[in-house]
């Protein structure tokens, strides 16, 4: 069981179950008529629940993976295949699944997000799998998506709900001072995809400044880092991406910032009714929110 997690976990699987019925009720349709087949890809699946909350107060999430296998109206996946790297974790759900949906199409894998998404990629422009459509679920709760795993996306007919760590995992790296590390510059590179100089220049400032010694320079992490590193990677997606939806955004107990939640496609529509979505769950947790 995963224990990690508050409200906001809930209404991220909230948002992508209720996309997940729209594109069903859309696809549906298509499907039938092109005789397409419909694949649910979720990269990092976990073990099937969540355990919210101390003991005193412990709630149970049902995780997005048996939230999507229960969806069957108008229609189920023709295909679902789920990744999760922690072994124990993936025996949990392995046992869940085969219970629960013993007549659906499962597949679940012990490896590394990033290779399967780029296995996924091979799969959906191979002979077999050029009338797959995808829907994925790419969910971390760090920084362990490269940015080179994106771009194997490029042009192909998915769509993707992708969890970014703006300020769990990108803000917690950038050193007040600039001062980073070799390591933690090798990871925001990998992560945003851009070399160091560029980094540097998107979340710092310098500045010259008088001392007692004379001219020196002072390196300056800009205020805005997380809400920059949001509107950073929405570009950076819409540079693969024909359309990129607003972020749902979540935000802790403290009312901080810890994620921005966005949908991406190839498909107008798609992000349109992703959009609606977002702006519905923004207002019930968060107030309205600009980007």
């Amino acid at each position: 069981m995963n224990n990690f997690g508050g409200d906001w976990t809930e209404s991220k699987i909230e948002i992508l179950v209720e996309y997940a019925k729209a594109y069903l009720t859309i696809m549906n349709i298509y499907a039938h008529r092109y005789d397409w087949k419909l694949l649910y890809f979720d990269g990092f699946a976990g073990s099937g629940s969540i355990k919210k909350g101390n003991e005193q107060d412990e709630k149970i999430i049902i995780g997005a993976a048996a939230r999507i296998l229960e969806i069957d109206d108008p229609r189920s996946f023709d295909m679902y295949y789920f990744v999760e790297k922690e072994p124990n974790a993936k025996r949990l759900l392995e046992t869940s699944t085969k219970l629960k949906f013993p007549q659906k199409n499962v597949y679940i894998a012990n490896e590394d997000c990033n290779d399967k998404i780029h296995a996924m990629k091979d799969f959906l422009i191979s002979k077999n799998g050029r009338k797959y459509k995808a829907l994925a679920y790419i969910d971390p709760c760090g920084m362990q998506l490269n940015w080179s795993t994106l771009v194997a996306l490029q042009k192909l007919s998915v769509d993707a709900w992708i969890l970014v760590p703006t300020g769990m995992g990108v803000n917690r790296l950038l050193k007040s001072d600039g001062r980073i590390s070799d390591a933690w510059l090798q990871k925001l590179e990998n992560f945003l995809g851009m070399e160091k100089r560029d980094i540097l220049s998107q979340f710092y400032v310098e500045k010259e400044v008088y001392t007692l010694f004379g001219t020196e320079t002072v390196t300056t992490k800009k205020e805005s880092a997380i809400e920059q590193s949001a509107n950073l990677y929405m570009q950076r997606l819409g540079e693969i991406f024909k359309y990129v939806s607003k972020p749902y955004v979540l935000r802790n107990r403290m009312n901080s910032t810890m994620f921005h939640f966005f949908m991406v496609s190839n498909n107008r529509e798609a992000v349109k009714i992703a959009n609606e979505i977002v702006a519905k769950y923004n207002n019930r947790t968060n107030g309205t929110v600009k980007y």
